[in-house]
């Protein structure tokens, strides 16, 4: 069965860094486009970087770009997630996220999440 198991969030200071990771297991990883989501407080879940299967292209959401880089490593299946410059309002669960179409039928992955807390 798919899993997808976050780590890497916490607390940190505004303008600093924080590394998440998402280990992949239970499907053929190198295959799939992977993403991050992220939910705040009292808010909607928000799609927050998208990656291609090969890795060869990204997106991401406009709060983010130039601050987030997402990554992965087919080799060791798992999706990164790199954040600078931390703000405040970066403050949410981060999930990661994988989508299949088998038999003409959706099948949609989350993790357990992450909590990354940005506060002085």
């Amino acid at each position: 069965q798919v899993q997808l198991v976050e780590s890497g969030g916490g607390l940190v200071q505004p303008g600093g860094s924080l590394r998440l990771s998402c280990a992949a297991s239970g499907f053929t990883f190198s295959t799939y486009p992977m993403s991050w989501y992220r939910q705040p407080p009292g808010k909607e879940r928000e799609l927050v970087a998208f990656i291609t299967s090969a890795g060869d292209s990204t997106n991401y959401a406009d709060s983010v770009k130039g601050r987030f880089t997402i990554s992965r490593d087919n080799a060791k299946n798992t999706v990164y997630l790199q954040m600078n410059s931390l703000k405040p309002e970066d403050t949410a669960v981060y999930y990661c996220h994988v989508e299949q179409f088998i038999s003409f039928r959706r099948y949609v992955y989350w993790g357990q999440g992450t909590q990354v807390t940005v506060s002085s």
